[in-house]
């Protein structure tokens, strides 16, 4: 039997999984959490790939690995590859002015015509959880820093660059999805933009092109082979993904496939075979991990809108579920918008939460409960509706990540998204992904390895379209 392994290093912790490489069956697995926060030490990182490693019994007998990870974090290495500073993280929204700046410069001051401009260059106008913003916000809040970089890596490049010994910057790799959440390069054309890194960084273009970037590998092309000092020197390093991109992947998603995850953030994305350009800059356009596109709406607010409801509760996300489920629809008239984190769609990086229809009668348990679930529901929704007006149909849903554990999220996802909704078994869909990958990198073979899909269970429900318009009523009046 050859293994092979995949990480998921996530916002919030590390995931390793070991798999047959021939039918995908899980033989093995490992976790470390990762510190709380918006920025950290990507030492950490590695600390707990090395802890889920050696929980997952170790590498030893592993044939290939890959890695996935959270995407847009900004790993600023000097000269020497050497850390410059904590990594900005996805979630950490202090560069919301430089991605409004970034996109007026590019509109000649005119906000509408800078977002046709960005999208048509790279598929994505830049919010502020893009790496391009944070290289902005370096540049104008820690010039110094700025001015040491020597190579710009996200999470997933520099564990692979970890993993494989590797202390050349030339030798950084990444994947078309990773390097298409960057703002710089362009998935379509598969070329790095050093126009608009030059821009965000107020550098020369001569300046800018200095700076070493990950080499883009294609989806099977090995990233090298491992530092002898972690596996067998002969274990291959797949060039890993982004994680929306690796957990498509593991799902096994064809094309026209819509995908919701609702961990830390939430994410609603589909696989195609075309790009998606959106004028108004709400879809993003990035690539997935098989060399086909991955057009993907993200939130910053998910699954913590429960655990958020849950702590002011004083239960646990069961009870929370039973609560929410022992309400009516519409939670009594109770309406929350769970802007609890600012959000990204719509993009509001300093936006705060508001709670509606308060009386005596709506302030029950069940019906806060209800309310925190529709409202995660529905901030998702509104999402998929920009699916829905582009050229990407919705016609069922499948459900992954923390929030699909939750009974009352699954019940109520059908009602408030008008589609059935398959729900996967349980499951680190990533950290699956990347193992395929790792598999795939190891065969050559033209099409991914045919894992079997996993088990899932449909809800269905009739359509509520009441609580999408109640919602977006609400929003309306918490951020005109």
């Amino acid at each position: 039997m050859t293994l092979v392994a995949g990480v998921d290093s996530s916002t919030q912790s590390c995931k390793v999984v070991i798999r047959d490489a021939d039918s995908g069956r899980p033989e093995r697995s490992g976790s470390a959490p990762h510190p709380p926060g918006t920025e950290i030490d990507p030492e950490y990182w590695w600390q707990a790939l090395q802890s889920a490693i050696q929980q997952a019994g170790g590498l030893d007998d592993v044939a290939a690995v890959s890695v996935g990870g959270q995407q847009h974090g900004l790993v600023c290495l000097d000269a020497h590859g050497a850390v410059i500073r904590p990594a900005l993280l996805w979630n950490d929204t202090r560069s919301a002015a430089a991605a409004r700046d970034l996109v007026h410069e590019m509109g000649d001051g005119d906000h509408d015509t800078g977002v046709r401009r960005w999208v048509d260059a790279i598929g994505t106008a830049p919010v502020a959880s893009l790496t391009i913003t944070k290289l902005r916000w370096l540049a104008d809040h820690e010039p110094a820093n700025a001015a040491r970089i020597a190579a710009i890596a996200l999470p997933h490049d520099w564990l692979t660059w970890r993993l494989r010994g590797a202390r050349s910057l030339d030798d950084l790799v990444t994947d078309r999805s990773e390097a298409s959440g960057t703002g710089y390069f362009d998935p379509v054309s598969g070329i790095y933009r050093r126009e608009l890194l030059a821009m965000a960084l107020r550098y020369s273009q001569t300046h800018a092109q200095g700076i070493v970037l990950p080499a883009v590998s294609a989806p099977t092309e090995p990233a090298g082979t491992c530092d002898p000092a972690l596996g067998p020197p002969e274990m291959i390093v797949g060039p890993g993904c982004g994680d929306n991109a690796g957990a498509a992947l593991g799902l096994g998603l064809r094309d026209g496939e819509v995908m919701l995850s609702l961990g830390t953030s939430g994410v609603i994305a589909a696989v195609t075979t075309t790009p998606v350009q959106d004028p108004s800059g709400t879809v993003a356009g990035f690539a997935d991990a098989t060399g086909r596109f991955l057009p993907l709406v993200c939130t910053l607010n998910a699954a913590r809108i429960l655990e958020a409801t849950a702590t002011v509760l004083d239960v646990d996300l069961d009870e929370l579920s039973a609560l929410a489920l022992a309400a009516s629809p519409g939670a009594g008239g109770l309406v929350q918008v769970p802007y609890l984190q600012g959000e990204r769609t719509p993009n509001l990086p300093h936006a705060t939460g508001s709670l509606y229809g308060m009386t005596m009668e709506s302030m029950t348990r069940e019906n806060l409960a209800r309310a925190a679930v529709e409202s995660l529901l529905c901030l998702t929704a509104a999402a998929a509706d920009v699916f829905r007006r582009g050229s990407v149909p919705v016609d069922r849903i499948t459900l992954t990540g923390g929030g699909a554990r939750s009974a009352a999220v699954c019940a109520i996802a059908p009602a408030v998204f008008g589609v059935p909704v398959d729900v996967p078994v349980p499951g680190e869909y990533v950290a699956a992904g990347a193992a395929r990958q790792a598999a795939w990198v190891m065969s050559s073979a033209p099409q991914p390895p045919a894992w079997p899909l996993a088990t899932t269970r449909t809800f269905a429900a009739d359509p509520s379209p009441e609580l999408l318009t109640r919602y977006r009523e609400a929003a309306a009046r918490s951020h005109p």
